[in-house]
């Protein structure tokens, strides 16, 4: 199958093969800890749904109408034109996507703690940031490039006393007119893709000090997308210049934090794996310390070195198999 030729690519490329440490299918997967997991996250997974619907309210509200006025129109006139990327398409690619490559991941290693941690990771650095955007666009209501036209849409201009803009066009086109800043394509898409951007370094190893510069061309693509939306969006005058720059850093801002709360930095000597992963590993290696007397330990000690300590990042790894009795004890309770 085709995913079976990409998430093999160490078959091929000598520069990814043997680096990343397998775990055991049995240890950590979706079957196993997965519902433990999610419960133990339940306040999280409840703040996201907090955060949903603030971003609802948020989309609803009306922004704040800034003052136009006669002499500010002149930088306003750009044309009306359709959406070059669609609203609809930039959860495809700011979720969806990175989740596909989080499933490709979790296919290879089945660590539940790196899919788990790197869904919710990708899902507070998206709303976080959806969040901030509109709260700002609310705020601010500055008017987009093309707002003469929202606002004079037959090209009849009307002024108040104070010579401030008296509009007459649809409502909904005069509303989403004052939210130009900060803009919302280009800090979801940051949000999103810079977040994979950040996932696949650790992955890869980006950072190994082994000079692979191809490994920096997988790392930029997601960051190369986003930055491609947006230009887009100056292209189709939805937003002015300053809009997309402050979108973008305020989305890749965001999920740089997000992503060192699960993940340690992509240099780090551990960056392959989440926080979670390696405090497991502790544990199991502590109780196999204390309890290495009992069956459940004894099935642990198979040969070809378990419970193997994490190598600096860039050392070539042997297979690495690692059981975690706690999660075994579950199982067989289960059973």
């Amino acid at each position: 199958m085709a995913w079976r030729g990409f998430i093999s690519f160490g078959r091929i490329w000598p520069p990814f093969q043997g680096r990343m440490p397998r775990v055991d299918p049995s240890a950590h997967t979706i079957k196993s800890h997965g519902a433990t997991l999610a419960r133990n996250h339940l306040h999280d997974w409840l703040i996201l749904l907090l955060l949903i619907v603030i971003e609802v309210i948020l989309f609803v509200i009306h922004p704040f109408y800034r003052f136009v006025g006669r002499d500010m129109l002149e930088d306003l006139k750009y044309p009306m034109k359709e959406n070059t990327v669609p609203v609809w398409a930039v959860p495809l690619y700011a979720v969806l996507l990175p989740m596909a490559v989080f499933l490709l991941f979790y296919m290879r290693r089945r660590d539940v703690y790196d899919l788990h941690h790197s869904v919710l990771g990708l899902l507070f650095a998206v709303l976080i940031t959806a969040v901030l955007t509109d709260a700002i666009k609310d705020a601010v209501g500055r008017p987009r490039p093309d707002f003469y036209w929202r606002c004079f849409p037959d090209g009849v201009e009307v002024y108040d006393k104070w010579g401030g803009v008296v509009c007459h066009g649809k409502e909904s086109d005069i509303k989403e007119g004052h939210k130009s800043f900060p803009s919302g394509h280009t800090s979801w898409s940051f949000a999103g893709l810079g977040f994979l951007s950040l996932y696949l370094s650790g992955k890869i190893k980006a950072f190994d000090r082994q000079g692979h510069v191809a490994k920096l061309c997988i790392v930029f693509l997601p960051i190369l997308a986003a930055c491609l939306v947006g230009i887009s969006r100056v292209d189709d005058y939805w937003h002015h210049w300053q809009d997309v720059f402050a979108g973008g850093l305020l989305g890749l801002v965001v999920a740089t934090f997000c992503y060192m709360q699960f993940f340690p930095p992509p240099y780090s000597d551990d960056g392959w794996g989440p926080y979670a992963y390696f405090k497991a590993m502790e544990e199991a290696r502590v109780n196999s310390n204390t309890n290495r007397d009992s069956p459940l330990v004894q099935t642990m000690e198979v040969p070809g070195g378990v419970n193997q300590a994490p190598r600096r990042n860039g050392d070539t790894l042997p297979p690495f198999t690692y059981h975690s009795p706690s999660l075994e004890a579950m199982e067989l309770g289960q059973k």
